[in-house]
């Protein structure tokens, strides 16, 4: 059966849908911003301290679902501007840093609260 995740360090999301879900040993995110979860605001800076933020939120919903980093399997990462591709890859790497998941990067014409980056996943559970 189904089971909604709840992050306690994550943001509250803002519409109509959950953290994540987990079924059968899966964890499906949302799109994690880079919202401080305490502050309820988007992290001042540029695509540096928002890709931290954004990727912070996403470990913290993984991990309330009963994965970790090493359990992710797939991310979806969006970027407001593709010229911050290779700064986002930097912030990236320092999370993933063996084993990197299968990734796919888009750039988009527009994020929620005009943030640079948005980050979700498909992991398992340990």
């Amino acid at each position: 059966m189904k089971e909604i995740i709840v992050a306690a360090s994550a943001p509250e999301a803002i519409g109509p849908y959950s953290h994540g879900t987990q079924f059968n040993g899966l964890i499906f995110t949302s799109g994690q911003l880079p919202v401080d979860g305490s502050t309820s605001k988007v992290v001042e800076g540029g695509i540096t301290e928002q890709s931290q933020m954004s990727l912070q939120n996403l470990i913290a919903v993984i991990e309330a679902g009963g994965g970790d980093v090493n359990t992710v399997l797939k991310t979806t990462c969006y970027l407001a501007n593709i010229t911050d591709f290779a700064a986002f890859n930097e912030v990236y790497k320092t999370v993933f840093k063996t084993d990197c998941p299968a990734r796919s990067c888009f750039a988009v014409k527009d994020l929620p609260l005009g943030v640079l980056v948005e980050v979700e996943a498909i992991a398992h559970q340990k």
